[in-house]
């Protein structure tokens, strides 16, 4: 059958016309990309896919949501849209509809596209395991936590808000970092560091340390100097941004009881060169006892262009087949 698959964050609303059967998806149709700015709700973007479309539009929907999706009223992160559930099939005219956490849809997506959509980070270059755990981390605007637990009968997907847990500081410079955080939101999550945005606390910090005078840059100015190669702080930021992720992945593999460990987000893919050349693979692996058992683990970044889309209808498929 025909479903919408939608893709909700802050900035964008992703739509394209997925095909599923037998609780996988067959097909992922190209994505049109609206911006939520230009579009009062939800409904509104609805109807403007639709109207790119040359046939009637699905009457089913799988909807991701950049937002914890319990609950009847749906408050979208910066987002000013609002869902509320009971009103979802007279709203978008449909009979059947999912509504999952965006990084719940990724690890639907990990769950259901072929190994040949895998890059090989770390660990044992061999695919991630048919059974057990597989850990899902991914840098964002936020950072995002999720399990994939695969079993003979099927698999099933545990979404987490495993990115707001503690930043655990590994040498002094991280708890030079912590303690500059830590005077501006008091408590220092993961995510404060471990994300697009965290990369101007660590930049600005490299700088004081540096004894270096710098403007203020948001954190899209760093990332544009670090990944072109074009400021020596800017790249040593993002050096040390790939030490922490390599920690925090390796955190949640091992408090998962993870056999494998997927690296998702769009940024995670713009610097999927640099973690291959960083110290991520030293800190993945740095748990004391465990190093050995941590360096048998399989990383793997997701190459996937539409994880999101592809994830939502795999919810949808999973769920409507059950």
């Amino acid at each position: 059958m025909e479903v919408v698959a939608v893709d909700l964050g802050g900035t964008h609303a992703r739509f394209a016309i997925a095909e599923v059967e037998g609780g996988r998806v067959t097909s992922l149709g190209e994505p049109v990309t609206l911006k939520t700015a230009e579009h009062a709700s939800l409904q509104t973007a609805w109807q403007a896919f639709g109207k790119t479309l040359d046939h009637p539009m699905p009457r089913a929907a799988a909807i991701a949501v950049a937002s914890p999706v319990d609950g009847d009223i749906i408050k979208l992160t910066n987002n000013p849209w609002i869902i509320r559930r009971a009103l979802v099939k007279e709203r978008l005219e449909v009979d059947q509809f999912v509504l999952v956490n965006d990084f719940g849809a990724i690890g639907h997506t990990v769950a259901q596209v072929p190994p040949e959509m895998f890059e090989h980070i770390t660990g044992p270059d061999v695919p991630l395991p048919d059974h057990g755990i597989i850990s899902i981390v991914g840098p964002g605007t936020g950072l995002g936590v999720a399990q994939l637990l695969r079993e003979k009968r099927g698999y099933h997907v545990l979404e987490t808000e495993g990115g707001h847990s503690d930043f655990p500081p590994l040498d002094s410079f991280e708890d030079a970092l912590l303690q500059r955080l830590r005077k501006a939101h008091n408590r220092v999550s993961s995510e404060r560091v471990v994300s697009g945005p965290g990369i101007v606390a660590i930049y600005e910090m490299l700088a004081e340390i540096d004894g270096r005078a710098v403007p203020r840059l948001d954190d899209k100015a760093i990332w544009q100097l670090a990944l072109e190669s074009n400021d020596s702080l800017a790249l040593a930021a993002l050096d040390r941004f790939c030490l922490a992720l390599g920690a925090t992945a390796g955190d949640r593999a091992i408090c998962q009881g993870a056999k494998g460990v997927v690296i998702a987000g769009g940024l995670g893919l713009r610097i999927k060169d640099h973690i291959v050349r960083s110290g991520f693979a030293e800190r993945f692996a740095a748990k004391g006892r465990f190093r050995s058992m941590m360096q048998a683990i399989p990383v793997k970044l997701i190459t996937h262009p539409q994880p999101g889309l592809f994830g939502a209808a795999a919810a949808f498929a999973q769920e409507h087949h059950q």
